[in-house]
């Protein structure tokens, strides 16, 4: 899953915590990268609690949970809300050749030979 702001994508994390953040936006669950981080207010771009306005939120299984307070509501999502960074299907540059990244990785790791 790509940063939501950048569309960067999260790289295999060195041992310990990651730097990369987990969030709400539009019913979604998202990503926010470090560099965004430090480069913007990111989290008044998120979702925020109904019932305590914390936007440490958890999206899963079409509910999304408040990790402060507890409380959860449905998830409502429409196909693709006005004012997303970088479209939730893909499309973005940074999903440009992830296909073939993919298979790549996947023939390493499952020892098969060269993709054709």
């Amino acid at each position: 899953m790509p940063c939501f702001r950048c569309g960067a994508r999260q790289t295999d994390p060195v041992r310990g915590a990651s730097p990369w953040k987990r969030g709400v936006r539009a019913d979604r669950q998202v990503l926010i990268c470090p560099r965004c981080q430090a480069e913007h207010d990111w989290t008044a771009e998120l979702d925020r609690c109904d019932a305590c306005g914390s936007t440490v939120l958890t999206c899963r299984l079409g509910e999304v949970e408040c990790r402060d307070c507890g409380h959860t509501r449905e998830a409502v999502r429409d196909d693709e809300r006005p004012g997303d960074l970088v479209p939730s299907g893909g499309a973005g540059p940074a999903d440009a050749g992830l296909s073939q990244e993919v298979a790549a990785a996947l023939s390493r790791v499952l020892k098969r030979g060269p993709i054709r």
